[in-house]
């Protein structure tokens, strides 16, 4: 056997050790998302309420292990992205979640297959996630581009008085903001009532505008909060 042989081999056998050890990680979410801002900071404005409200919590056992991932990736490369992270991680996650949008990609369809195929579950949105915003404050199913949603939401948040009157894709505080006014419960009872209308088994979420389905994964989430 060459050198070359060896190393590969002994390769082979560290990542068949690193693998074996994985251990099985209860109440653990992997979040990887399309956008780099806007969702990361949604999610993760939610994901540190539970982590403030489980750990005062002496009942609870475990901790939810929660990741979030701002990848900035097409459709079907955010999931190779995501069997990278997988492969690479120390624990096995108990929900996997994939968050993106269809915005102009042609493989938007065949990536949430592909996603629920391989066992992920997809949190996605027609055109865009200011869709999923926008629920907070009022039902809709026109179907508008991305830039007359982030106008939309410009003119409510002058409304709301939030952000100083301004929508911007880098609010720290956007979970925060929306939920301070029952916006996310508003967001949910819009979105169920909206995807209701939507037959995933006859029609394509591509041609499915708007729609979202965010709201199954904050309400997996808020699990925790209850």
């Amino acid at each position: 056997m060459g050198s070359d042989d060896i190393f590969k081999k002994r390769r082979a056998d560290r990542e068949k050790r690193r693998h074996d050890f994985k251990q099985p990680k209860a109440n653990s979410f992997l979040i990887v998302t399309e956008g780099e801002k806007t969702e990361p900071l949604y999610l993760n404005g939610l994901k540190d309420l539970i982590l403030d409200k489980i750990g005062g919590n002496i009942k609870v056992i475990e901790l939810p292990h929660i990741e979030i991932k701002g990848e900035g990736k097409s459709t079907g490369k955010l999931i190779e992205k995501t069997n990278e992270i997988i492969s690479k991680s120390s624990i096995i996650y108990q929900n996997v979640w994939i968050v993106f949008d269809k915005d102009d990609f042609f493989d938007f369809d065949q990536a949430i297959k592909s996603a629920k195929d391989q066992g992920y579950n997809v949190a996605w949105s027609n055109q865009c996630f200011e869709y999923w915003i926008y629920l907070h404050f009022h039902y809709s199913d026109a179907a508008l581009h991305r830039y007359d949603w982030n106008s939309k939401l410009d003119e409510l948040f002058k409304q709301y008085n939030l952000n100083s009157g301004k929508y911007d894709k880098n609010l720290e505080q956007l979970y925060y903001m929306l939920d301070s006014f029952g916006g996310v419960d508003t967001a949910i009872k819009h979105a169920r009532r909206r995807m209701s209308k939507f037959k995933s088994d006859k029609g394509q979420p591509s041609t499915f505008d708007p729609g979202t389905t965010v709201f199954l994964l904050v309400d997996a989430l808020r699990e925790y909060l209850v």
